[in-house]
Protein backbone atom coordinates (compact mmCIF):
# COMPACT_ATOMS: atom_id res chain seq x y z
CA UNK A 1 0.00 0.00 0.00
CA UNK A 2 1.39 3.43 -0.65
CA UNK A 3 0.91 6.38 1.25
CA UNK A 4 -1.01 9.46 -0.84
CA UNK A 5 2.10 11.50 -1.48
CA UNK A 6 3.83 7.95 -3.85
CA UNK A 7 0.79 7.47 -5.47
CA UNK A 8 1.46 11.46 -6.60
CA UNK A 9 4.72 10.93 -7.56
CA UNK A 10 3.86 7.84 -9.57
CA UNK A 11 1.16 9.72 -11.65
CA UNK A 12 3.51 12.80 -12.09
CA UNK A 13 6.04 9.91 -13.27
CA UNK A 14 4.00 8.52 -15.82
CA UNK A 15 2.84 11.99 -16.92
CA UNK A 16 6.49 12.50 -17.80
CA UNK A 17 6.93 9.52 -20.00
CA UNK A 18 4.03 10.90 -21.55
CA UNK A 19 6.06 13.67 -23.40
CA UNK A 20 8.86 10.56 -24.89
CA UNK A 21 7.35 10.19 -28.50
CA UNK A 22 6.46 6.94 -28.68
CA UNK A 23 4.58 7.04 -31.62
CA UNK A 24 7.94 8.17 -33.50
CA UNK A 25 9.84 5.07 -31.83
CA UNK A 26 6.34 2.89 -32.81
CA UNK A 27 6.69 3.88 -36.50
CA UNK A 28 10.01 3.33 -37.03
CA UNK A 29 9.68 -0.25 -35.30
CA UNK A 30 6.94 -1.03 -38.08
CA UNK A 31 8.99 0.25 -40.71
CA UNK A 32 11.34 -1.92 -39.95
CA UNK A 33 9.69 -5.55 -39.14
CA UNK A 34 7.40 -5.11 -42.46
CA UNK A 35 10.15 -3.57 -44.52
CA UNK A 36 8.68 -1.26 -45.85
CA UNK A 37 7.81 2.86 -45.71
CA UNK A 38 4.50 2.68 -46.56
CA UNK A 39 3.14 0.03 -44.43
CA UNK A 40 4.67 1.41 -41.41
CA UNK A 41 2.69 4.37 -42.64
CA UNK A 42 -0.51 2.98 -42.87
CA UNK A 43 -0.35 0.73 -39.66
CA UNK A 44 0.26 4.03 -37.97
CA UNK A 45 -2.59 5.92 -39.42
CA UNK A 46 -0.20 8.79 -41.08
CA UNK A 47 0.99 9.55 -45.10
CA UNK A 48 3.67 7.63 -46.81
CA UNK A 49 5.57 11.06 -47.06
CA UNK A 50 4.90 12.45 -43.57
CA UNK A 51 6.25 8.72 -42.81
CA UNK A 52 9.87 9.50 -44.86
CA UNK A 53 10.06 12.99 -43.64
CA UNK A 54 10.28 11.63 -40.05
CA UNK A 55 13.12 9.02 -41.16
CA UNK A 56 15.27 11.93 -42.93
CA UNK A 57 14.86 14.38 -39.91
CA UNK A 58 15.48 11.32 -37.74
CA UNK A 59 18.85 10.24 -39.19
CA UNK A 60 19.90 14.06 -39.60
CA UNK A 61 19.42 14.17 -36.08
CA UNK A 62 21.46 11.42 -35.08
CA UNK A 63 24.16 12.21 -38.17
CA UNK A 64 23.50 8.13 -39.50
CA UNK A 65 21.70 6.16 -42.48
CA UNK A 66 19.28 4.24 -41.02
CA UNK A 67 17.82 2.61 -44.09
CA UNK A 68 19.41 1.15 -47.09
CA UNK A 69 17.14 2.41 -50.05
CA UNK A 70 18.73 0.86 -52.64
CA UNK A 71 17.39 -2.79 -51.39
CA UNK A 72 14.17 -3.56 -51.91
CA UNK A 73 12.45 -4.84 -49.54
CA UNK A 74 14.01 -2.09 -47.12
CA UNK A 75 17.02 -3.36 -45.23
CA UNK A 76 18.45 -1.95 -42.50
CA UNK A 77 21.89 -0.20 -41.74
CA UNK A 78 24.11 -1.73 -38.64
CA UNK A 79 22.90 1.79 -37.71
CA UNK A 80 19.31 1.35 -38.09
CA UNK A 81 19.47 -1.63 -36.42
CA UNK A 82 21.13 -0.62 -33.35
CA UNK A 83 18.21 2.07 -33.91
CA UNK A 84 15.76 -0.38 -34.43
CA UNK A 85 16.67 -2.73 -30.89
CA UNK A 86 16.20 0.56 -29.23
CA UNK A 87 13.01 1.73 -30.49
CA UNK A 88 11.54 -2.36 -29.69
CA UNK A 89 13.23 -2.32 -26.24
CA UNK A 90 11.73 0.89 -24.90
CA UNK A 91 8.14 0.10 -26.51
CA UNK A 92 8.51 -3.61 -24.41
CA UNK A 93 9.99 -1.52 -21.05
CA UNK A 94 6.61 1.16 -21.57
CA UNK A 95 4.12 -1.67 -21.96
CA UNK A 96 5.71 -3.31 -18.94
CA UNK A 97 5.80 -0.25 -17.05
CA UNK A 98 1.89 0.84 -17.85
CA UNK A 99 1.22 -2.89 -16.98
CA UNK A 100 3.16 -2.45 -13.53
CA UNK A 101 1.83 0.91 -13.18
CA UNK A 102 -1.73 -0.15 -13.77
CA UNK A 103 -1.31 -2.88 -10.72
CA UNK A 104 0.59 -0.15 -8.64
CA UNK A 105 -2.28 3.03 -8.33
CA UNK A 106 -4.95 -0.23 -8.23
CA UNK A 107 -3.28 -1.15 -4.88
CA UNK A 108 -3.01 2.75 -3.92
CA UNK A 109 -6.23 3.34 -4.79
CA UNK A 110 -7.55 -0.20 -3.77
CA UNK A 111 -8.59 0.07 -0.04
CA UNK A 112 -12.26 0.09 1.35
CA UNK A 113 -12.71 1.26 4.90
CA UNK A 114 -15.89 -0.16 6.45
CA UNK A 115 -17.62 0.48 10.07
CA UNK A 116 -20.19 -1.60 10.43
CA UNK A 117 -22.61 -2.42 13.51
CA UNK A 118 -21.89 -6.24 14.78
CA UNK A 119 -25.66 -7.71 13.22
CA UNK A 120 -24.50 -6.09 9.91
CA UNK A 121 -21.64 -8.96 9.45
CA UNK A 122 -19.53 -10.30 11.95
CA UNK A 123 -20.14 -14.62 10.90
CA UNK A 124 -21.50 -13.98 7.17
CA UNK A 125 -19.49 -10.85 5.95
CA UNK A 126 -17.38 -13.44 4.26
CA UNK A 127 -19.40 -14.09 1.39
CA UNK A 128 -18.87 -10.42 0.67
CA UNK A 129 -15.71 -10.01 1.43
CA UNK A 130 -14.88 -13.00 -1.01
CA UNK A 131 -17.31 -12.35 -3.69
CA UNK A 132 -15.38 -8.71 -3.45
CA UNK A 133 -12.18 -10.53 -3.29
CA UNK A 134 -12.83 -12.64 -6.60
CA UNK A 135 -14.02 -9.66 -8.48
CA UNK A 136 -11.84 -7.06 -7.29
CA UNK A 137 -8.15 -9.09 -6.17
CA UNK A 138 -6.48 -5.89 -6.50
CA UNK A 139 -8.24 -4.09 -3.51
CA UNK A 140 -8.10 -4.16 -0.12
CA UNK A 141 -11.12 -4.44 1.88
CA UNK A 142 -11.03 -3.70 5.84
CA UNK A 143 -13.58 -3.97 8.28
CA UNK A 144 -14.52 -2.76 11.79
CA UNK A 145 -17.40 -4.10 13.93
CA UNK A 146 -18.36 -1.44 16.32
CA UNK A 147 -21.02 -0.07 18.38
CA UNK A 148 -23.68 2.22 16.49
CA UNK A 149 -22.17 5.20 18.01
CA UNK A 150 -18.59 4.14 17.04
CA UNK A 151 -19.40 3.46 13.31
CA UNK A 152 -21.25 7.36 13.31
CA UNK A 153 -18.09 8.32 14.70
CA UNK A 154 -16.03 6.29 12.35
CA UNK A 155 -17.10 7.82 9.36
CA UNK A 156 -17.24 11.27 10.53
CA UNK A 157 -13.62 11.48 11.43
CA UNK A 158 -13.10 10.03 7.86
CA UNK A 159 -11.79 6.58 9.43
CA UNK A 160 -14.23 4.84 7.65
CA UNK A 161 -15.51 5.36 4.01
CA UNK A 162 -18.67 3.70 4.56
CA UNK A 163 -20.82 3.00 7.65
CA UNK A 164 -23.18 0.14 7.98
CA UNK A 165 -25.86 0.46 10.71
CA UNK A 166 -29.65 0.15 11.64
CA UNK A 167 -32.28 2.92 11.96
CA UNK A 168 -29.99 4.79 10.19
CA UNK A 169 -29.73 8.83 10.82
CA UNK A 170 -28.38 11.83 8.30
CA UNK A 171 -26.78 14.34 10.40
CA UNK A 172 -25.10 17.71 9.21
CA UNK A 173 -21.85 16.02 8.29
CA UNK A 174 -23.52 12.18 7.20
CA UNK A 175 -25.86 11.06 4.13
CA UNK A 176 -27.48 7.85 4.46
CA UNK A 177 -28.09 5.41 1.34
CA UNK A 178 -31.01 3.35 2.37
CA UNK A 179 -30.40 -0.42 2.01
CA UNK A 180 -32.96 -2.83 2.88
CA UNK A 181 -35.73 -3.64 5.33
CA UNK A 182 -35.24 -7.07 7.25
CA UNK A 183 -38.37 -8.08 9.03
CA UNK A 184 -38.43 -8.78 12.65
CA UNK A 185 -40.09 -12.26 14.34
CA UNK A 186 -40.32 -13.48 17.17
CA UNK A 187 -37.28 -15.70 18.56
CA UNK A 188 -38.01 -18.74 21.00
CA UNK A 189 -36.95 -22.56 21.20
CA UNK A 190 -38.46 -25.11 19.04
CA UNK A 191 -40.06 -26.33 22.70
CA UNK A 192 -41.35 -23.03 23.54
CA UNK A 193 -45.27 -23.04 23.69
CA UNK A 194 -45.40 -20.39 21.15
CA UNK A 195 -43.35 -21.88 18.83
CA UNK A 196 -45.71 -23.42 16.81
CA UNK A 197 -48.12 -20.68 15.93
CA UNK A 198 -48.47 -19.45 12.67
CA UNK A 199 -48.81 -15.82 13.36
CA UNK A 200 -48.21 -14.15 16.55
CA UNK A 201 -50.56 -12.27 17.97
CA UNK A 202 -48.66 -9.32 19.98
CA UNK A 203 -50.89 -9.24 22.94
CA UNK A 204 -49.56 -13.23 23.46
CA UNK A 205 -46.34 -11.51 25.17
CA UNK A 206 -48.19 -10.05 27.47
CA UNK A 207 -46.39 -11.02 30.87
CA UNK A 208 -43.74 -12.95 29.11
CA UNK A 209 -39.78 -13.69 30.09
CA UNK A 210 -38.61 -11.43 27.38
CA UNK A 211 -34.62 -11.00 26.58
CA UNK A 212 -34.06 -7.50 24.94
CA UNK A 213 -31.65 -4.98 24.02
CA UNK A 214 -29.91 -3.06 25.73
CA UNK A 215 -31.48 0.43 25.98
CA UNK A 216 -29.50 3.00 24.51
CA UNK A 217 -29.56 0.86 20.99
CA UNK A 218 -32.20 2.09 18.37
CA UNK A 219 -33.88 -1.33 18.25
CA UNK A 220 -34.43 -1.51 21.94
CA UNK A 221 -36.36 2.24 21.52
CA UNK A 222 -38.36 0.22 18.23
CA UNK A 223 -39.28 -2.61 20.04
CA UNK A 224 -40.22 -1.12 23.12
CA UNK A 225 -42.64 1.46 20.91
CA UNK A 226 -43.86 -1.60 19.18
CA UNK A 227 -45.31 -3.21 22.53
CA UNK A 228 -46.21 0.02 24.13
CA UNK A 229 -48.60 0.34 21.02
CA UNK A 230 -50.14 -2.88 21.58
CA UNK A 231 -50.60 -2.04 24.83
CA UNK A 232 -48.37 -5.27 26.28
CA UNK A 233 -45.87 -5.54 28.71
CA UNK A 234 -43.42 -8.27 29.06
CA UNK A 235 -40.85 -9.00 31.52
CA UNK A 236 -37.16 -8.21 30.41
CA UNK A 237 -35.22 -11.00 32.68
CA UNK A 238 -31.74 -9.97 30.84
CA UNK A 239 -30.76 -7.58 28.14
CA UNK A 240 -27.24 -7.30 26.00
CA UNK A 241 -25.68 -5.12 23.40
CA UNK A 242 -25.28 -7.61 20.95
CA UNK A 243 -27.80 -10.40 18.90
CA UNK A 244 -25.00 -13.24 19.62
CA UNK A 245 -25.89 -12.85 23.44
CA UNK A 246 -29.51 -12.67 22.70
CA UNK A 247 -29.60 -15.61 20.68
CA UNK A 248 -27.58 -17.52 22.87
CA UNK A 249 -29.92 -16.82 26.14
CA UNK A 250 -33.10 -17.86 24.17
CA UNK A 251 -31.54 -21.09 23.10
CA UNK A 252 -30.84 -21.78 26.80
CA UNK A 253 -34.47 -21.28 27.65
CA UNK A 254 -34.18 -17.79 29.19
CA UNK A 255 -36.67 -16.41 27.34
CA UNK A 256 -37.81 -14.92 23.97
CA UNK A 257 -36.72 -12.59 22.37
CA UNK A 258 -37.86 -10.23 18.79
CA UNK A 259 -34.75 -10.14 16.49
CA UNK A 260 -34.63 -9.65 12.58
CA UNK A 261 -35.17 -13.14 10.85
CA UNK A 262 -32.31 -12.54 8.89
CA UNK A 263 -29.84 -12.73 11.81
CA UNK A 264 -31.52 -15.94 13.33
CA UNK A 265 -31.62 -17.90 10.43
CA UNK A 266 -28.32 -20.36 11.17
CA UNK A 267 -30.30 -21.21 14.20
CA UNK A 268 -33.72 -21.57 12.84
CA UNK A 269 -31.60 -24.21 10.21
CA UNK A 270 -29.91 -26.11 12.72
CA UNK A 271 -33.34 -26.60 14.78
CA UNK A 272 -31.29 -24.50 17.85
CA UNK A 273 -34.62 -21.48 17.20
CA UNK A 274 -37.90 -21.11 16.04
CA UNK A 275 -39.40 -18.10 14.29
CA UNK A 276 -42.73 -16.90 14.49
CA UNK A 277 -44.18 -14.76 12.37
CA UNK A 278 -45.52 -11.28 13.97
CA UNK A 279 -48.99 -10.63 13.00
CA UNK A 280 -49.03 -7.60 10.71
CA UNK A 281 -48.49 -4.50 10.33
CA UNK A 282 -45.18 -6.54 11.69
CA UNK A 283 -41.69 -4.72 12.50
CA UNK A 284 -39.03 -4.18 10.41
CA UNK A 285 -35.42 -3.21 11.02
CA UNK A 286 -34.22 -0.60 8.31
CA UNK A 287 -30.78 -0.91 7.15
CA UNK A 288 -28.49 1.72 6.19
CA UNK A 289 -25.51 2.76 4.64
CA UNK A 290 -23.71 5.85 5.70
CA UNK A 291 -21.16 8.18 4.71
CA UNK A 292 -19.59 11.31 4.94
CA UNK A 293 -21.31 14.10 2.41
CA UNK A 294 -19.38 15.17 -0.36
CA UNK A 295 -16.68 12.26 0.17
CA UNK A 296 -15.14 11.12 -3.08
CA UNK A 297 -15.06 7.20 -3.13
CA UNK A 298 -12.00 5.64 -4.82
CA UNK A 299 -12.84 2.97 -7.64
CA UNK A 300 -12.67 0.16 -4.92
CA UNK A 301 -15.14 1.82 -2.54
CA UNK A 302 -18.02 2.48 -5.09
CA UNK A 303 -17.15 -1.12 -6.31
CA UNK A 304 -17.85 -2.45 -2.75
CA UNK A 305 -21.30 -0.09 -2.53
CA UNK A 306 -22.36 -1.41 -5.51
CA UNK A 307 -21.91 -4.99 -4.50
CA UNK A 308 -24.17 -4.21 -1.28
CA UNK A 309 -26.58 -3.03 -3.65
CA UNK A 310 -27.22 -5.89 -5.61
CA UNK A 311 -29.43 -8.06 -5.21
CA UNK A 312 -29.21 -10.46 -1.74
CA UNK A 313 -28.59 -13.83 -3.31
CA UNK A 314 -25.41 -12.40 -5.06
CA UNK A 315 -24.56 -10.85 -1.42
CA UNK A 316 -25.13 -13.29 0.86
CA UNK A 317 -27.05 -13.21 4.28
CA UNK A 318 -25.11 -10.51 5.94
CA UNK A 319 -26.19 -11.51 9.78
CA UNK A 320 -24.19 -11.95 12.90
CA UNK A 321 -23.64 -10.10 16.48
CA UNK A 322 -25.63 -7.26 17.59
Amino acid sequence: MFPPQEAVDIRRTYDILALVNFAHLKLFKDICQGRSVSKGASQNNISQSAASQHIQELEKDLSVQLLDRTTRPLTLTPAGKLYYDLCRDVLRKREEFGSALGHLLAEVEGTVRVASIYSVGLSEMWRVETEFARRFPEANLRVDYLRPEKVYAAVEADQADLGLVSYPEAAKDIAVIPWRNEEMVLACRPDHPLASLPELRPEALEGIDFIGFDDDLPIRREVDRFLRDHDVSVNVVMHFDNLQMIKEAVVLGSGVSIAPVRVIEAEVNQGRLAAVKLRQPGLYRPLGIIHRKRKKFNRATQSFLDLLQEAPQVVGVLVGVG
